[in-house]
């Protein structure tokens, strides 16, 4: 009987535990917001004004964050304070934050507020350090470094010194 309790945690713990960066969106994600790849926005970020936004905790966007990301945070997200710093509504936005969760969350808020170009960064900034694109800190000096928001998550950040 025994043996039979622990066969059946161990299959419920295998079954819902994801695999990949794919299960993880596929299962928290509506899809609401359209995802831009990382190598996708990394092609566009130099030529194109695609306005980039952080949708994670001031202390992750602290230790790094993507080159002239703009926090707007996810707890304490303010609308009023998007509007009036980014008052075009057709301009291409990417939200990001870990994995592409909370970004998601954050794009649609931006969505109701009438935003019309708004993109999701698939796997978040931890994909962008996976395919070994930079970060910047706080000073904007380029680290290795990136918040990995907590262990659960962080077994997706695969290039980079963990910081919690």
């Amino acid at each position: 009987m025994k043996l039979f309790k622990i066969l059946i945690l161990f299959i419920s713990i295998t079954s819902t535990a994801q695999k990949s960066v794919q299960d993880v969106l596929e299962k928290y994600n509506s899809h609401s917001i359209p995802y831009i790849s990382v190598e996708q926005l990394k092609a566009i970020q130099q030529k194109d004004s695609v306005i980039l936004l952080d949708a994670r905790e001031p202390e992750e966007f602290q230790v790094s964050h993507l080159k002239n990301a703009k926090y707007v945070g996810f707890k304490n997200f303010s609308s009023e304070e998007i509007q009036q710093q980014f008052p075009d509504k057709n301009q291409p936005i990417v939200v990001y934050c870990s994995l592409g969760v909370r970004s998601e969350k954050i794009g649609e808020k931006l969505q109701k507020l009438g935003y019309k170009n708004i993109q999701n960064l698939y796997g978040g900034i931890f994909e962008w350090t996976n395919n070994y694109y930079p970060v910047y800190n706080s000073t904007n000096k380029e680290t290795d470094t990136v918040h990995a928001f907590n262990k659960k998550w962080s077994k997706w950040l695969k290039n980079a010194e963990k910081v919690y």
